[in-house]
């Protein structure tokens, strides 16, 4: 949810700029970009590090799962997620899945912004969620951790830590 995102940071006047925007492209933006849009300094400076802070979303997930497993405090990691799931999050597939080809086919035909209309919401969770069981609840059995999961599989690592 961009603009909701975006009003977090005080930032939802450049909601209409992120709208015509992948959530690719939202993650390469630099501030150079930003200029060439005519976002004030001070609000291209918030975007970039909130992009940075974006980047940052699973080596933060996977410390939160050390954390827990350690026996620390519940609060913190609670904490992180809440504000984490406020931000956006790109749903992942995996490359041999076949929600993934008919994803694919989908977004050639549709290609998906970052503010797209609620069908488009609904379709992206739906293939989320038909890929789930298969991807994601192995992780959860074992108490160590469980197999790796790939890079750019932030809802997994999500899933995994709140199942911890």
């Amino acid at each position: 949810d961009v603009p909701a995102w975006l009003k977090s940071l005080r930032l939802h006047k450049y909601a209409a700029l992120f709208s015509q925007m992948t959530y690719e492209e939202m993650m390469a933006l630099t501030e150079c970009q930003l200029e060439a849009q005519n976002v004030t300094k001070g609000a291209r400076h918030k975007i970039v590090i909130s992009i940075q802070k974006l980047k940052e979303r699973q080596n933060l997930l996977k410390s939160l799962e050390r954390d827990i497993l350690e026996g620390g405090n519940l609060r913190v990691p609670l904490q992180e997620l809440h504000q984490m799931i406020l931000t956006p999050i790109k749903a992942y597939s995996s490359q041999n899945s076949s929600t993934e080809e008919h994803s694919r086919d989908t977004d050639s035909h549709h290609p998906s912004s970052l503010l797209g209309s609620d069908s488009q919401g609904s379709e992206c969770k739906d293939s989320a969620a038909a890929g789930m069981p298969q991807h994601h609840l192995p992780g959860c059995e074992g108490e160590s951790g469980g197999a790796p999961l790939p890079e750019g599989d932030l809802p997994g690592q999500f899933t995994r830590v709140m199942g911890k």
